[in-house]
């Protein structure tokens, strides 16, 4: 796991600013970063969702799981991280099964395992709104030190989000490079943990991400799937007797 050192952090976020070819992997790498420096005694599902007031919302995801639980969320267009994004104020929820106030939420997403969720707003000036979005498999997760961790943490990359936006106007893509952009942000939001976990720059983590897809014989936006759904053995850069 990587530190959770101030300057460390900063440094991470700088990087992965000057490196990401656009907003969407950009966010990609910011949730996927959140994810690996908030794990605990449990694992975290970490999302970040941006609202702009001149282009459309863009939502990144550090899991598919935690990618589910947003789209569905979004499809009722009410959830715990959407309160916390329009209305600007932390919402925790211990136990969302047992939570009445989005019980079709909690019931649409029971297959998931989710239990806790903590979402809190990002502070991003006058012309956006953003939140971060905590899922947990138990219940007890977010207790007082778990939560200032998280707040904490929303503080920290509030100011690199507020001058990515300002780099990075609305991305209207068209629906057939969706697929593309996704894949590509996978591979973006991949190096970035892998920058955190190795502590390398940008070139060597591509330079190891290469060298797991030939030696096992994989894409490269394969390989990057399974790092950000922690799928990989410890030895993935090793080949592999088992070629898709």
């Amino acid at each position: 796991m990587a530190s959770n050192n101030a300057v460390t952090n900063t440094e991470q976020l700088q990087d992965l600013l000057l490196e990401s070819p656009g907003f969407t992997e950009f966010l990609l790498g910011l949730a996927t970063i959140s994810a690996s420096l908030l794990d605990g005694r449990e694992p975290l599902l970490c999302a970040i969702t941006v609202e702009r007031d001149a282009g459309p919302s863009t939502v990144a995801s550090s899991s598919a799981a935690a990618q589910r639980m947003d789209e569905k969320q979004y499809a009722f267009d009410d959830g715990p991280c959407l309160t916390a994004l329009r209305h600007q104020h932390r919402v925790l929820i211990d136990d969302l099964q047992a939570d009445a106030r989005w019980a079709q939420y909690a019931h649409q997403v029971e297959g998931e395992g989710i239990r806790s969720v903590l979402a809190v707003p990002i502070q991003t000036g006058s012309s956006s709104r953003a939140a971060l979005n905590c899922y947990a498999y138990t219940t007890g997760i977010f207790n007082e030190a778990t939560v200032s961790r998280v707040l904490e943490h929303a503080q920290t990359i509030s100011k690199t989000l507020r001058l990515a936006l300002r780099l990075h106007i609305p991305e209207p893509y068209p629906e057939h490079l969706r697929s593309a952009l996704q894949s590509r942000a996978a591979v973006d939001a991949a190096l970035s943990l892998i920058m955190v976990e190795n502590r390398c720059g940008r070139d060597g983590a591509m330079e190891l991400l290469q060298l797991a897809a030939r030696n096992n014989n994989r894409r490269l936006h394969d390989i990057a799937a399974d790092i950000l759904n922690k799928s990989v053995p410890q030895d993935w850069t090793s080949p592999s007797a088992d070629h898709d």
